[in-house]
């Protein structure tokens, strides 16, 4: 059956190119198209079986912002999808925040490589939030971000003190996600202590110049540090690091280390450098934790920490509470998942193999 797509944008030039690519399959088709907010709340009401909306940040009379709060306000179950600039951060990291699947970012000049960039992510944003459309639950966005607003208005600056260096033999938290990842780490980062015996780094699939706005917004609300990851850092207990989007991470000697290699498969920051790093480092235990996204980064190089003899105590989150159950799923069938769990537990499980200070 063709999916059927509604396109939101101002600009009838972008509507027209968005069209052209998604209506070059046979899997999905441009149904409806709107200028604005307001335009696409009028189809909605009247199109309940509509599979995908792709929307604009900026619009005149009601933006994209404001769109998907209606949706996630109303609990309609249709997945949605942002087009976003790079002037554009903070709003993207919001839209996620409030139950968005995916973004697209929009290139700045459309030439041939760039075109053919675009066509690909857009096309695999349709792909994937076409699939989630029947576990869409925008009131479970709505009440984790409310919860959270209540626990950040209740933590100290204080507590948010950076622990001690990290040591040789220490332990460390590895975490990779990627598409719905910045809804999922909502899940988790929030509930970690301040006192957590153990820094974190992540590897979030996200291009240059989001990862820091998506830092910033989970430091506002946890009791641990959060930060964007900065070349040669030495790694500190109760401090997550985010990985820089477009730069891959690695740890060597208890530091941050950037590695500009190609993309690997595509990605770049890769989930599988930052694993592989942890091969020749001696930490006692090193804790790998696999949350939602598509494809299978994370797995082949967790498979190489455990060949290499290494401690490791594998995390992985369970299909139910998955934007996308690929990732992790992938780490659970090649028998690497010590502990299957709801996004909701997996904050716990870190504390309970880490500790705290």
């Amino acid at each position: 059956m063709i999916k059927k797509v509604m396109v939101v944008d101002d600009s009838a030039l972008m509507r027209r190119a968005v069209s052209d690519i998604i209506n070059s399959t046979n899997k999905y088709h441009v149904e409806f198209l709107a200028a604005n907010g307001l335009e696409a709340i009028e189809i909605i009401d009247n199109n309940q079986d509509i599979d995908v909306i792709l929307s604009d940040l900026n619009m005149p009379e009601m933006d994209g912002l404001d769109l998907l709060r209606h949706i996630v306000n109303n609990n309609i179950p249709i997945p949605f999808i942002m087009f976003s600039s790079d002037t554009e951060i903070k709003n993207t990291i919001t839209a996620l925040e409030l139950g968005a699947i995916d973004f697209v970012k929009k290139p700045d000049v459309m030439y041939k490589d760039s075109e053919f960039a675009f066509k690909n992510k857009l096309l695999n944003a349709v792909r994937i939030a076409s699939i989630y459309k029947n576990k869409c639950d925008y009131k479970k966005v709505a009440s984790l971000k409310s919860d959270l607003i209540n626990k950040n208005n209740q933590t100290q600056n204080s507590n948010k003190e950076p622990k001690q260096t990290v040591m040789a033999g220490d332990k460390v938290v590895a975490l990779a996600c990627s598409t719905g990842g910045p809804k999922a780490l909502q899940y988790v980062i929030p509930k970690l202590p301040a006192n957590l015996a153990a820094p974190v780094v992540i590897v979030q699939h996200m291009p240059a110049g989001f990862t820091e706005s998506l830092a910033q917004r989970l430091d506002s609300l946890s009791e641990v540090n959060v930060k964007e990851a900065k070349d040669g850092e030495i790694l500190q207990k109760g401090v997550v690091y985010i990985a820089k989007g477009g730069t891959h991470l690695t740890i060597i000697e208890g530091k941050i280390k950037f590695n500009d290699e190609p993309p690997v498969v595509g990605l770049k920051p890769c989930a599988n450098l930052m694993y592989e790093s942890l091969i020749e480092q001696s930490y006692d235990e090193i804790i790998c934790v696999v949350l939602t996204g598509m494809g299978a980064d994370g797995t082949s190089g967790i498979k190489n920490l455990k060949k290499a003899g290494k401690n490791i105590y594998v995390i992985s989150q369970d299909e139910h509470s998955s934007t996308v159950y690929g990732m992790p799923k992938v780490v659970f069938e090649n028998g690497l998942s010590d502990m299957v769990c709801d996004i909701n537990d997996i904050a716990a499980a870190i504390v309970k193999k880490v500790g705290v200070l």
